[in-house]
């Protein structure tokens, strides 16, 4: 094994372990638990607070401008990000943050994941845009189908017949989906392609920060700070290209602070989303993180539809179970497979250490 990828293998070990284990062995079980859930209910309370702002902010009938929204957003989170940078040096031992420099050569080679970033946060914010909150969960559902498809097609990696058969269901779901929001009248085919598009998203931009998290010395504070930097940048042009121009310079409220305080607020979740993410990883496990993130598209779902007050018919309840068990059923497959994977690699490594010890070396 070289150099990078030891450098690699630290830098994951920090990152999914707990720095307070070694505290918590004595640590009564019901604390624990209370901290786990707390943690739990943080990150559902961002995730879904985010996912309705945005919908409020897109869903404006003044103002049609979902790149701009997008675009402020990455400016608030470089923001932050450069608050957080300075907090850590009045508090180093508070805050933990990297230390942040504009370097251009970084900026650069981030330049093709940026790409594919404002890509995936645009198609994401327009779908949300053009099918609400409650129908979002199933137009952003493919998101697992494409990983398989990626996989097979860029990595080379073959998927299980169980796993295909979750996909298969996850598929099943989101057709039925878009055929009973066509029956009640409330399909939006751009919507949905938008849909597509942003779960395509989500899987290259997956690839692509694998690939370049070397760059940023694995540090995923560094990525975000630069990714949404960069952005920033590239929405400029888009922002003149898509005429949203004019459309800011006839909004009625764009003196208005509340409008101003909900955009902040947007970006705020927008970056505290990706702090509620690893901190949940981090006190539970990935595959965890993953069945949570599917309880919490289904209640995001349920409070949707009695927000909004409206009637869903039993074969659209029967769509969102069928992605959702489909999810979860893929996420439980693959965590059974990734085991069997483990379990002969662990065999092979502690063995000849064994043989050391036992040997007196």
């Amino acid at each position: 094994m070289n150099r990078i990828q030891l450098k690699r293998s630290r830098i994951l070990r920090m990152a999914l372990s707990d720095p307070m284990q070694p505290e918590d062995k004595d640590e009564p079980f019901v604390l624990r638990a209370l901290k786990i859930a707390m943690v739990v209910a943080l990150y559902w309370f961002i995730s879904i607070t985010m996912v309705f702002l945005n919908n409020a902010l897109l869903d404006s009938k003044e103002l049609d401008a979902p790149i701009f929204v997008t675009f402020f957003q990455c400016v608030v989170s470089v923001g932050l990000c450069w608050l957080m940078h300075f907090l850590s040096k009045l508090c180093p031992g508070r805050v933990d943050f990297p230390s942040l420099k504009l370097d251009l050569r970084v900026s650069r080679e981030l330049l093709p994941l940026s790409v594919v970033f404002i890509s995936m946060i645009t198609f994401n914010n327009l779908c949300l845009k053009h099918v609400g909150v409650a129908f979002y969960t199933v137009g952003r559902s493919l998101t697992t189908v494409f990983n398989v498809i990626l996989s097979y097609f860029v990595l080379k990696q073959t998927t299980s017949f169980y796993a295909l058969l979750c996909c298969g269901f996850i598929l099943g779901g989101f057709w039925l989906g878009v055929d009973q929001e066509g029956v009640a009248g409330s399909l939006s085919w751009t919507g949905v392609i938008f849909g597509v598009l942003a779960s395509l998203c989500v899987c290259l931009n997956a690839i692509f920060t694998k690939k370049v998290m070397p760059v940023v010395d694995g540090n995923l504070w560094k990525l975000s700070y630069y990714n949404n930097l960069n952005a920033s940048v590239l929405f400029i042009p888009l922002i003149v290209v898509f005429g949203e121009v004019g459309n800011l310079s006839q909004f009625t409220r764009l003196t208005h602070l509340h409008f101003w305080g909900m955009m902040i607020l947007g970006g705020v979740f927008g970056f505290a989303i990706g702090y509620v993410t690893g901190l949940q990883i981090k006190f539970t496990s990935p595959l965890t993180h993953n069945v949570s993130g599917t309880a919490k598209a289904c209640a995001q779902t349920v409070l949707a539809v009695a927000y909004d007050a409206s009637s869903k018919s039993v074969l659209w309840w029967t769509s969102n179970m069928m992605v959702l068990a489909g999810s979860f059923a893929y996420t439980w497959v693959k965590g059974l497979e990734m085991k069997k994977i483990k379990a002969p690699v662990d065999t092979e490594s502690t063995t000849p250490l064994k043989t050391k010890e036992d040997s007196g070396v």
